[in-house]
């Protein structure tokens, strides 16, 4: 069986290229469905968080610091705190974790 990766490519760059166009094209007006629009506008947040949670646990030696990390960063950003302090916040717990459980 031989397998043909230009073809492959091909159906690959159609599929994105229709995920992408045909929005565009079949909904030519504004949205007024309050459900629809709700749903839309969560839909960035939603993929960011599903492609985010797995990594944060599975990209420290134990999954143990990555949940530490991740309650610190929760609590952190709960409370107010920057961006950069919640990053460094988790950096730094994963580090003393890892320190400590290793």
């Amino acid at each position: 069986m031989e397998h043909n990766i230009y073809g492959y490519l091909a159906v690959m760059a159609a599929v994105s290229f229709a995920i992408r166009v045909l929005p565009l094209t079949l909904i030519r007006r504004q949205i007024k469905n309050r459900f629809l629009r709700s749903f839309l506008f969560y839909v960035p947040y939603a993929t960011l968080a599903v492609m985010t949670f797995p990594a944060i646990l599975d990209a420290t030696q134990t999954p143990l610091a990555g949940a530490l990390a991740l309650a610190a960063g929760i609590w952190l950003a709960w409370n107010g705190a920057s961006l950069f302090m919640v990053s460094a916040a988790c950096c730094v717990v994963v580090f003393l974790s890892e320190w400590a459980l290793c």
